[in-house]
């Protein structure tokens, strides 16, 4: 089993520009409908978007719907609010349900695109269920850290009601850690202000490609780039 190494969190100065980047994101979606419209053509396949902690289906909402725009059959997680365990079950259950439904409705494995928290959660859940899953995309997903590589810590516990020391949750991110039975890429960024983008991929993992982008972290599911890579990479194609 991979063992975690200690990452610290980003710098204040990153965690600063997180709010000035977010509004950038909003603004750059006029000029990038080109690099959005020219993505290749889905193959049908099922997917299914995860957000991040204390988010729900609208963080992700954009992604799916220009999945579906390319040819997916993509659609958000509808378990709400992310909470944690409190919203997915204490072992996933609810998740993997909604995993297991989608895989039934389409007959075909699901892709699981997961942002930040939900990426983690689709790392386990590709564990505990490969039989379901195609693929794992995850993106700024800390799932290689010790639970402290990010400055989320206080909200994480408030939201999902679990002390970030916790042993149940050490051991969810060492099942997250280990390499996965199915393709995987992991999307991070060296200047994310929430999470250290060290602990969102593990260097050398088998079977993992890491793909480092320019950003932040809040409303990267929102971001042109961030679309138009995860489209490339469920097509196959190699990073821009």
């Amino acid at each position: 089993m991979t063992r975690a190494t200690h990452i610290p969190p980003p710098s204040r100065l990153l965690w600063a520009a997180e709010l000035p980047r977010a509004a950038w994101t909003i603004a750059e979606t006029a000029f990038a409908q080109k690099l959005l419209a020219e993505a290749p053509r889905g193959d049908g396949r099922p997917v299914m978007t995860l957000p991040g902690v204390a988010m729900g289906d609208i963080s992700v909402a954009r992604l799916a719907a220009y999945l579906r725009r390319l040819g997916y059959r993509a659609q958000t997680w509808q378990l709400g609010i992310n909470r944690a365990r409190r919203t997915i079950g204490d072992d996933g259950e609810r998740l993997i349900a909604r995993i297991e439904a989608l895989h039934v409705a389409t007959g075909a494995p699901v892709t699981l695109v997961g942002v930040s928290l939900g990426g983690i959660m689709a790392r386990i859940a590709a564990h505990r269920r490969p039989d379901l899953v195609r693929e794992v995309v995850t993106i700024h997903s800390p799932y290689a850290g010790d639970g402290r590589a990010t400055n989320v810590q206080r909200a994480f516990e408030w939201v999902s009601g679990e002390p970030i020391d916790s042993p149940h949750l050490a051991g969810l991110l060492a099942e997250a850690r280990r390499p996965l039975p199915v393709p995987a890429t992991a999307l991070w960024s060296r200047s994310d202000g929430l999470v250290n983008g060290a602990a969102c991929h593990v260097p050398g993992e088998p079977g993992l490609r890491a793909i480092e982008l320019r950003g932040g972290h809040l409303l990267v599911g929102q971001r042109a780039r961030v679309l138009r890579t995860v489209a490339d990479t469920l097509a196959g194609v190699s990073a821009r």
